[in-house]
């Protein structure tokens, strides 16, 4: 399930586009909103809103907790406006408040809720045994069977650590680099790469039973 690595989903060292924006028009952006432009900062929020929402519900898995924390993050993003020196691109700098805030709210709340796999169910697609399930006739319980793994997975995640969850959110789901989302946790990329692998083969161990 995660036997895929970087180099087979994004291409080796192929860096990651910013989901929105060209790099001159979000920096334009960011120099007026760092005026005091509001208007241009309501641009920032239309332009990544959406894309750290997904992320906050990721790791929340909640609708209202993740509404409530993406607005936060946008309000603690525009305080800290004129911190934003460039070093890295804004992207990732406004991911880094969202992630961190959410790490912070889960930390208080203990939640242990998470995210299903939505893409569970195009995996399992071409896998031999859930093609003998395609007919209509076994379509209800194809779903069912879906639903259940789903709801394994989701059993497997909350017992990782909100770092490791997190860190699994950013790569398999939000599809960010090693580099990235080292950026982002403020951490090497080699502690990136081993949190991604123990949090895999916990997965694996979690899950060999049902997976059998």
């Amino acid at each position: 399930m995660f036997s895929h690595t970087e180099d087979d989903v994004r291409g080796k060292d192929k860096p990651l586009a910013a989901p929105v924006g060209s790099v001159d028009e979000v920096a334009a952006l960011v120099i007026r909103a760092q005026a005091g432009d509001l208007s241009a900062f309501d641009s920032i929020m239309s332009l990544y809103r959406e894309r750290l929402y997904s992320v906050i519900y990721n790791m929340t898995f909640n609708h209202d907790d993740a509404a409530d924390l993406t607005q936060e993050a946008f309000v603690k993003a525009f305080r800290s406006l004129k911190k934003f020196k460039g070093k890295s691109s804004f992207f990732t700098w406004l991911y880094r408040i969202g992630v961190n805030m959410t790490l912070s709210f889960l930390q208080r709340k203990k939640t242990r809720k998470f995210f299903s796999f939505e893409q569970v169910s195009e995996e399992n697609a071409t896998n031999k045994d859930f093609e003998k399930l395609s007919s209509t006739e076994f379509s209800s319980v194809k779903n069912t069977l879906l639903n259940e793994l789903h709801e394994k997975l989701n059993e497997a995640l909350q017992k990782l650590s909100d770092k490791h969850r997190t860190i699994v959110v950013l790569f398999e789901i939000d599809g960010l680099s090693h580099r990235e989302i080292a950026t982002i946790m403020k951490c090497t990329e080699g502690t990136v790469r081993s949190r991604l692998h123990y949090a895999k083969i916990q997965l694996q161990s979690l899950l060999s039973d049902y997976l059998k």
